[in-house]
């Protein structure tokens, strides 16, 4: 079952500091520029923490890890941050408007509601919590040195549930936001504070028997996994050291921060993410048509077109099955209708990830026809994966230098796909969903300690 608690959440003093000047993208989110952009925003910017800057001194006494506990420790000092007196749960509405490219060219404005409070950190062998993608081991460590140095939670973990709108409709709040910021895509967050223990209670009550499915965060969340291991094998970090290491208690690292939202919400939004091939060195347009013949059926469509068009195409050819368009500097290849004969490079797969168009492309297109080994594809040594349809486009064309090989654009993968791949215990490929808007970090903050 699902163990949902309440907290006392760490916020920024909006007395001290304007909240837009301080909370940020998730870590993995922050580009260089963007981090510079945070850096100057506020001596106490959330960047500091989460993804602060390396210096060519760093050593193991003074490091990016070291620095970020330090500056943690002095913001809870100085009243930067304070806790809330009440253990809350916190209605998280996000506002916003669909990104270029989606579902057409008119604007259309959505808010996704949820939550967010503590979950119990559960093994995925207990059938509480599912993964849908892969996760990489350099993510994890970097992670976990954060969560060793800081011993606290600055984002949330990104949780599906599924109900009919009960738990939503529990969290309605007639009050004014306690937190409202504008991000630099346009969205607009908001979070209220919920400490009345009988709302509290009847919401723990009905998100008891949901099972989670992990949208955004799984490198977090093993990480918090991985710490709450350590933790309990290590009794100077239990609270109870009494208790046997095995089982499950309520200690502060058996937990960690989750945003939960019903995926059969309208406003939960999947972009898809498309693929960039570069740098092989021998690439002919006619010899992947050629070799892409032996996996699917393929149409051959007018170079010239712009991401407006090819999302209407595949949209189009989405609703009969599997497409991909890819898209080289002078040709483009509608590829769809999969050919049956080419089941044995799918050994391991079940039906419903042999389904997906992500693993038709990474197992057809990506290891048989270009031949890119799949650790290749993990280090991403000659593959990027991009948002923007326009910009992958750019890339093949050599707009901003030498063209990239091929350019692969996808659907987003449907809610129904992810649900059934991730509650069956299977996996899809890295980057095989782009849930849209992002969670902000910083907005509330879970300490151990």
């Amino acid at each position: 079952m699902a163990d949902i608690q309440p907290f006392r959440a760490l916020r920024y003093d909006p007395s001290r500091v304007s909240p837009a000047d301080v909370v940020t993208q998730p870590y993995d989110k922050i580009t260089p520029a963007l981090q510079d952009r945070y850096y100057a925003a506020s001596p106490h910017n959330l960047v500091r923490i989460i993804l602060g800057r390396h210096d060519a001194t760093d050593n193991p006494a003074n490091n990016v890890y070291s620095r970020a506990a330090s500056h943690f420790r002095d913001w809870r000092q100085q009243s930067v941050l304070r806790q809330d007196s009440q253990p809350s749960l916190y209605v998280y509405s996000q506002r916003f408007t669909l990104p270029g490219g989606v579902k057409g060219s008119s604007p259309q404005e959505l808010e996704r509601r949820g939550f967010i409070g503590l979950g119990r950190i559960e093994d995925y062998s207990a059938g509480v919590v599912f993964r849908h993608e892969q996760t990489l081991a350099k993510p994890k460590a970097d992670r976990l040195d954060l969560l060793r140095a800081t011993r606290a939670h600055f984002g949330q973990i990104f949780m599906l549930y599924e109900d009919s709108g009960q738990v939503e409709s529990l969290l309605t709040t007639p009050a004014d936001p306690a937190i409202a910021v504008t991000d630099e895509y346009g969205v607009l967050h908001r979070v209220w504070p919920v400490s009345d223990p009988g709302v509290v209670a009847s919401v723990r009550s009905a998100m008891a028997d949901k099972k989670l499915i992990i949208a955004d965060g799984h490198h977090r969340y093993e990480t918090a996994l991985n710490y709450r291991n350590e933790c309990r094998e290590n009794q100077q970090c239990a609270a109870d050291s009494s208790r046997p290491n095995s089982a499950p208690n309520d200690s502060p690292y058996e937990f960690m921060m989750m945003t939960f939202v019903n995926m059969n919400s309208p406003a939960v939004l999947i972009l898809p993410t498309h693929r960039v091939v570069h740098g092989l060195p021998s690439f002919s347009e006619e010899d992947f048509r050629t070799a892409a013949r032996s996996f699917f059926d393929i149409d051959e469509i007018h170079s010239s077109l712009d991401s407006a068009h090819a999302t209407a195409i595949l949209r189009e050819a989405g609703r009969a099955g599997n497409a991909i368009l890819a898209v080289t500097a002078n040709r483009a290849f509608l590829l769809h209708h999969p050919n049956p004969k080419a089941a044995e490079i799918f050994n391991g797969l079940s039906l419903r990830q042999q389904a997906l168009d992500v693993v038709q492309l990474h197992k057809c297109l990506l290891e048989n026809v270009l031949h890119l080994s799949e650790e290749s594809i993990r280090n991403q040594q000659n593959l990027s994966y991009i948002r923007d349809p326009g910009e992958a486009l750019s890339l093949v064309r050599g707009s901003s230098g030498t063209p990239a090989n091929v350019a692969f654009l996808m659907n987003p993968c449907p809610m129904t796909q992810l649900r059934n791949v991730a509650f069956a215990g299977e996996v899809m490929p890295q980057k095989s969903t782009d849930f849209y808007p992002k969670l902000l970090s910083g907005l509330t903050i879970y300490a151990l300690d």
